[in-house]
């Protein structure tokens, strides 16, 4: 069993109705609107998925939703928990639940040296033959998968194919693929794509994805190509708008901008709240601008 991670792979937002819950028959539409401008998978249950205020059941039922979107496409979620054993519970419903890979996180809350850190990893992979990707995002969970510690893991867990790569820093691309040749590496922070395609990257964890697929996946498919300078014209107008991808209120901005361009809700789940004020106002000009320099793809 093993995965193609060459692709654009969406990062889904969770959408909520007003009483809270979930909007499955949305999150389906969503996936299938994203698959169909050509994603090669979906990823929920991550960060911008919200994956931290979802209960246990709420997370199945997700995977479910986007499992019966994906028209065979596959669907990756996030696997992340306050303990390990919950992870490896989450892992292990994922595979029953027809989901064909694992995005694994560090742990929640607890963010240590990499003797615990690696064995958080190692329990949550081996729990299932499903193909995995690491997540490595050290400014969001403070746990920092460095080159060599993601190579060492590389080579221990049959299983592990790929690494979201989001330091920020396009170095990082350089080292592991100089350590390392057997995983896939994919860009997990938006407004580096291009640059980490250039350092050997294949793949993308993206986030605007969820309001622009098409740009998306021109962008990306251009870089890849090596028409970099095709990729640069659609990137320099697309950046404004990648960058709200790396802030703290990364998750508020990108619904924001689905609900800009008819497809979704602001709504978040708390300690997450809708936008206000100026803050709301900065990104709304931000995305109307783009809306209205939006090129044709």
């Amino acid at each position: 069993m093993s995965l193609n991670w060459q692709g654009v792979f969406p990062a889904i937002t969770t959408p909520f109705r007003e009483d809270g819950s979930i909007d499955h028959n949305f999150l389906h539409r969503h996936a299938n609107w994203m698959l169909g401008a050509g994603c090669h998978g979906i990823i929920p249950c991550g960060s911008l998925g919200e994956g931290a205020t979802l209960s246990f059941d709420e997370k199945i039922a997700v995977m479910k939703t986007c499992v019966e979107a994906s028209a065979g496409k596959p669907v990756i979620p996030g696997i992340a928990a306050l303990s390990t054993q919950e992870a490896v519970r989450l892992a292990k419903a994922a595979e029953d639940n027809g989901c064909r890979g694992l995005m694994v996180l560090p742990p929640y809350a607890y963010s240590t040296d990499w003797r615990e850190m690696k064995a958080h990893v190692v329990a949550v992979m081996k729990a299932t033959k499903l193909p995995c990707i690491l997540y490595n995002n050290p400014v969001a969970y403070k746990t920092d998968f460095l080159p060599e510690q993601v190579a060492e893991l590389a080579e221990e867990i049959d299983n592990m194919e790929a690494v979201k790569e989001s330091s920020t820093d396009v170095r990082r691309v350089t080292s592991i693929a100089a350590l390392t040749n057997r995983i896939t590496i994919l860009v997990g922070v938006d407004d580096a794509i291009v640059e980490g395609i250039a350092a050997g990257a294949k793949g993308w964890v993206a986030g605007l994805v969820n309001a622009f697929p098409d740009e998306s996946v021109a962008v990306w498919k251009l870089a890849l190509e090596g028409k970099t300078a095709q990729a640069t014209d659609i990137y320099r107008w697309f950046l404004p708008m990648l960058r709200l991808d790396t802030v703290p209120k990364f998750v508020q901005l990108i619904k924001l901008a689905q609900q800009m361009v008819g497809m979704g809700s602001e709504r978040v789940r708390p300690p997450r709240l809708e936008l206000i004020g100026a803050e709301r106002d900065d990104a709304v000009a931000i995305i109307r601008e783009g809306i209205a320099r939006r090129p044709s793809i």
